[in-house]
């Protein structure tokens, strides 16, 4: 009977250290499976590459932000700009350590918080994962949905009159398919909208689609196996739907 009372302390004494210690024993198990460096961002290329050095490049992970000439693309800059620009910051790698580039692959932390996730929540990023979902990625989506909640910058939901008439009938990213269709009466006119992956590939719409009609789209080598999302786009850039699958 005593030996099972002090088996029983035993056990309390243990729960009670790793409860107290909860934040140091997280803390440490977090710096040995996602180890983090401190470096000095000593400028902003655009929106999601970075220079350590003036010499490393380090593409954020998790994000895609306009390229030069596309709407934002000078605001998703100035913003990074003001986060992190010639601050400390701690970078954690993800599952591949450079991209094709020869780009160091990283997510940016600020005293603790996300500036990748930082520019979706403001509207200036897409989510963004190439080589599959991480540890990250959910976060990143929810982030990305209530983004569209608030109607903000790339989030912003188009205006147009066919915005509420075309509809994602069909989406097979395997035979790199899909189906739009004019749910409303009258005809609408495409030309300008633009489909885009999360990354850099994207195609020009330029057709009509009448009244209750549908278009069959075909694609080459746009969408990946380990998950992407299709943004359709009015001819201002707006946000006519987003499909992730």
């Amino acid at each position: 009977m005593k030996k099972k009372n002090e088996k029983r302390l035993l056990v309390i004494l243990i729960i009670l250290f790793i409860a107290i210690n909860y934040s140091f024993i997280d803390s440490f198990l977090t710096s040995i499976f996602n180890p983090r460096e401190q470096v000095i961002i000593s400028s902003v290329i655009d929106g999601d590459t970075v220079k350590i050095n003036e010499t490393i490049s380090v593409r954020l992970l998790g994000i895609n932000t306009p390229e030069k000439g596309e709407v934002y693309y000078e605001e998703a800059k100035y913003f990074l700009e003001n986060l992190i620009l010639n601050k400390i910051v701690d970078l954690e790698y993800g599952k591949e350590r450079y991209d094709k580039y020869g780009r160091t692959l990283a997510y940016v932390f600020n005293e603790d918080e996300n500036i990748n996730i930082k520019l979706v929540e403001k509207g200036f990023a897409n989510f963004y994962f190439p080589s599959g979902k991480d540890k990250y990625y959910l976060e990143f989506k929810e982030t990305w949905e209530n983004c569209i909640k608030l109607n903000i910058n790339l989030c912003e939901k188009s205006i147009h009159k066919c915005a509420e008439c075309i509809k994602l009938k069909e989406f097979n990213y395997k035979k790199e398919i899909i189906i739009l269709k004019n749910t409303c009466s009258f005809g609408c006119n495409l030309n300008d909208w633009e489909i885009k992956d999360e990354g850099r590939k994207k195609t020009k719409l330029n057709f009509t689609l009448e009244g209750d009609e549908e278009k069959v789209i075909e694609f080459e080598d746009i969408w990946t196996e380990t998950g992407d999302t299709l943004f359709l786009r009015d001819n201002n850039s707006k946000l006519v739907l987003w499909y992730n699958y």
